[in-house]
């Protein structure tokens, strides 16, 4: 198992990525963020052990 990870990591390593798919997908993965802790906070202490 951790042979076929490192083989993947270095597969991955190698790969030609653009810089514009990293800026896409770092804005989603931002966004995302941004959105989990607006309802953490905005929901956070109404969610308790019983959220539904």
């Amino acid at each position: 198992m951790l042979a076929s990870l490192a083989r993947a990591f270095s597969c991955a390593a190698h790969a030609k990525v653009g810089t514009e798919e990293l800026k896409i997908i770092a804005i989603f993965c931002g966004a995302g963020l941004l959105l989990s802790l607006l309802a953490a906070m905005a929901f956070g202490p109404g969610l308790g052990a019983e959220p539904f």
